[in-house]
């Protein structure tokens, strides 16, 4: 990892984990600089937010293109307490698949295990009456079905059209759709639906006997130091969720990291890849089951189902992680890059907000570089981590690296009115403890919609972007 030897600062390590970051304690006495500030404040990130509500993100902004123009959803499953309309509670919000019961194993797990192209044929219709629903909700939950419908009939040819599913994708991909969506999204899934039963078997056992292997003689024969920190990462992960609590997800998180971990010796294991694998697990497991993700324990499935749970996400893990592989080797120079990025860019967009951190003595690598390294994990929840990847894999290569820059200096420009009226200590306190627990869709797509227009502005335009000639002007910083 590296380490804060260009700073003038040595700061106190903080602690990785999942969920979101707490409001650190008030420090005992003034803070002038990042030093002061990281010597009085117990950065721990393992507790959940507070309870702030957002200001309206739309207030001092340009409209977005009318393309990618926010479409209230009814009912999101993304909404909670900030979404704008309570119609779905009196009934469902968009088609389902038919449940048998509330908890527990899809029954058609062995069809979904063999071919993900069998949920295509799983997805249920409800029944539209005005007699249980009203004519607004009607309205919506047609046009949530011709979305799906339009979903199907591109996944459901006999040769993907990739561009075709990126292009749609980008505005989210309903749940039912999203793990079959992604592995194919991510070139995990071949596109060519004669391959996909073969690729499967063999990636999957793969990945299987890779695990076999590598714990072959219990977790004494392991790399204790890759182990150790692996063993201590993963607890930590998502703590607020009941779904990572549990022994069984615990163990195939593990597993995902230290084969992964040992499979890439020029990185290793890194604190917070740990965070990064745990949208592919939920999304993954949402496939095979019925009911609340999140809550959902998943000892009570086959082992057959976990092991492809695991070996899923394993592979789309790695398909992400090649593609922002520097950001994870020695001194991480892609994540140093993308901090000079987002500094110049966001002097372009908003100088007043970069003048006035500046004169606080703010650097961004201080606030940005779990931004980077996390891709934003631990300031938004799991379900609109899911969500802002939809768009991130819709973008192509690029998504994770390239308009996630654009992701993050719209999410920091967000906040500009309120962080220009704050010295060193507020600002980095309230970076860290950002109001965004109750965000739904809506705030998500709005904030991925700036960003696109932020990147329709300054793509084409280098100057934002440019690469240092060399890395030792660039101070590093310790997860």
């Amino acid at each position: 990892m590296l380490k804060f030897e260009s700073l003038s600062v040595q700061p106190k390590p903080p602690v990785a984990s999942g969920g979101h970051t707490p409001s650190p304690p008030l420090p005992n006495g003034p803070v002038k600089n990042f030093s002061d500030y990281m010597n009085q404040t117990d950065d721990d990130w393992d507790a959940d937010v507070g309870d702030e509500t957002p200001d309206d993100f739309l207030q001092r902004k340009l409209k977005p293109p009318l393309s990618i123009e926010h479409q209230p959803a009814v009912g999101s499953k993304l909404g909670g307490p900030s979404s704008s309309t309570n119609l779905a509670s009196k009934g469902p919000s968009y088609p389902s698949p038919r449940r048998k019961d509330n908890q527990g194993l899809k029954p058609q797990f062995e069809g979904l295990v063999r071919d993900p192209g069998n949920s295509l044929h799983m997805i249920y219709h409800p029944t539209l009456s005005l007699d249980t629903h009203t004519e607004a909700e009607i309205e919506r939950l047609n046009a949530r079905i011709k979305r799906i419908n339009k979903f199907k009939r591109i996944l459901q040819s006999s040769t993907v059209d990739l561009n075709e599913l990126r292009e749609i994708s980008w505005n989210g991909i309903p749940d039912e759709l999203r793990p079959m969506a992604w592995q194919m999204l991510l070139g995990y899934l071949p596109a060519n639906s004669d391959r996909r039963v073969s690729t499967l078997e063999r990636k999957r056992k793969e990945f299987i006997d890779g695990v076999k292997q590598a714990f072959v003689r219990g977790t004494s024969g392991l790399d204790q130091t890759i182990w150790h920190q692996i063993s201590i990462d993963v607890p930590r992960t998502n703590p607020h969720l009941p779904l990572y609590g549990f022994e069984t997800t615990q163990r195939c998180l593990e597993r995902i990291l230290y084969v992964w971990a040992i499979r890439h010796p020029a990185s290793g294991y890194v604190q917070g890849i740990n965070d990064l694998v745990t949208p592919f697990f939920q999304v993954f497991l949402s496939a095979y089951i019925d009911g609340e993700v999140e809550t959902f324990d998943p000892s009570s499935l086959p082992k057959e189902v976990l092991d492809v749970i695991e070996a899923d996400s394993f592979w789309c893990l790695t398909k992400l992680l090649d593609g922002i592989q520097d950001n994870y080797i020695h001194t991480q120079p892609g994540i140093q890059r993308q901090v000079t990025a987002l500094r110049d860019l966001v002097q372009r967009i908003d100088v007043g907000l970069t003048k006035h951190l500046s004169e606080q003595g703010v650097e961004f690598i201080q606030f940005s570089f779990r931004w980077m390294n996390c891709m934003l994990m631990r300031e938004v929840s799991v379900k609109n981590t899911i969500r802002m990847w939809d768009t991130y894999m819709a973008e192509g290569q690029s998504g994770f690296s390239e308009f996630h820059l654009y992701v993050c200096a719209a999410f920091l420009v967000k906040w500009s009115e309120q962080l220009q009226k704050m010295d060193f200590q507020n600002v980095m306190m309230f970076l860290q403890s950002l109001p965004t627990q109750s965000w739904g869709e809506k705030e998500m797509e709005i904030l991925l919609s700036e960003a696109f227009l932020w990147q329709s502005l300054f793509r084409n335009s280098s100057a934002h972007l440019r690469q240092p000639t060399s890395n030792a002007s660039l101070p590093s910083i310790t997860l």
